[in-house]
């Protein structure tokens, strides 16, 4: 039985997440001897993209009435076409309010932020965060069939070109509940959830009027930007930027953290990043703690003489 995986898109598009999901589905179906089939609902890209990480079957679902995101709906959708007894999300927004909805009508286990390969498959077993991503579980699956949704950043993107075929279906979907969304993604602007590199900062920027040496660090690493809670809701950043415990929890590959003191609040969304900077004026900020790496000294003159470093470097 295939291994089949939800390769969400938005607005029809694909994005790193869904690639991510594809390849750890394709690592299940080699444990298993077996090959991988993606769902994805009104895609307009072309399949070529999943076949790319291992999928070897692409189930595109036609329905009008799913344009606008429902997770009932979706979960609908896809318990149509995936049978299967191990399915594959990514841990998106919208894949992680899907997932459960699924399992409840199959009647399957969930294991949601898995971060590795299952060690075994029978019975199903995993590493996944846990505790706000401050510590790992094993989590063992007892159910007929397990759902699992794939922590964004850690089992990565990883290319195993299958040759695949594509299967249109036509489906007619009840969508009584539909809610419209807006997807930042659309905009063309780095995914925060999907960046490798992070540069965010806080309060010590002492305005909005001194983002800019923030945003330059950013374009010139080729990272996103993002903020601490007080400056969102001070208005000085969207809050779409936000990371930590009630804002977005990521996992890059490095944070750099720009005048934030480090509140347990923000470190529980981003502590399961690979390695931290930490920039700031106060020596005793708590941040220090978490830090791989930390700068004590005046952010306004350390990020854009380090701006000009790494210009210098790459060049």
């Amino acid at each position: 039985m295939a291994v089949f995986v939800y390769a969400e898109n938005i607005n029809g598009v694909y994005k790193k997440a869904a690639f991510e999901a594809v390849s750890y589905a394709k690592a299940i179906a080699d444990q298993k001897g077996d090959t991988v089939t993606a769902v994805s609902i009104n895609p307009t890209d072309s399949p070529d993209l999943l076949y790319k990480y291992g999928a070897t079957n692409v189930i595109n679902v036609k329905d009008e009435g799913l344009k606008n995101f429902s997770a009932k709906a979706y979960a609908q959708a896809v318990n149509e076409v995936a049978n299967a007894d191990i399915i594959v999300f990514p841990h998106t927004t919208d894949a992680s309010s899907v997932a459960p909805m699924l399992a409840v009508q199959k009647n399957y286990s969930l294991i949601t932020n898995v971060i590795a390969a299952p060690e075994s498959l029978s019975p199903f077993q995993v590493k996944r965060r846990a505790f706000s991503g401050k510590g790992f579980m094993h989590a063992k699956a007892e159910g007929e069939g397990v759902i699992v949704t794939v922590s964004q950043n850690a089992f990565g993107v990883k290319e195993n070109p299958v040759s695949g075929s594509e299967e249109v279906k036509d489906l007619a979907v009840a969508n009584e509940d539909t809610k419209v969304l807006s997807h930042e993604q659309s905009s063309g602007k780095l995914d925060l959830k999907e960046a490798e590199i992070v540069v965010s900062a806080g309060r010590g920027m002492k305005g909005p009027e001194n983002w800019g040496v923030i945003e330059d660090l950013a374009n010139t690493l080729g990272a996103a930007t993002a903020c601490s809670k007080p400056v969102s809701d001070i208005g000085w950043r969207p809050h779409t930027e936000h990371v930590g415990q009630t804002g977005k929890a990521i996992a890059p590959n490095l944070y750099i953290a720009v005048g934030i003191s480090g509140a347990i609040q923000h470190l529980a969304g981003v502590n399961s990043s690979k390695t931290i900077v930490v920039i700031n004026s106060d020596p005793e900020a708590p941040f220090f703690k978490s830090a791989d790496y930390g700068v004590v000294g005046d952010a306004l003159q350390i990020v854009p003489a380090l701006n000009e470093k790494i210009k210098a470097f790459k060049g």
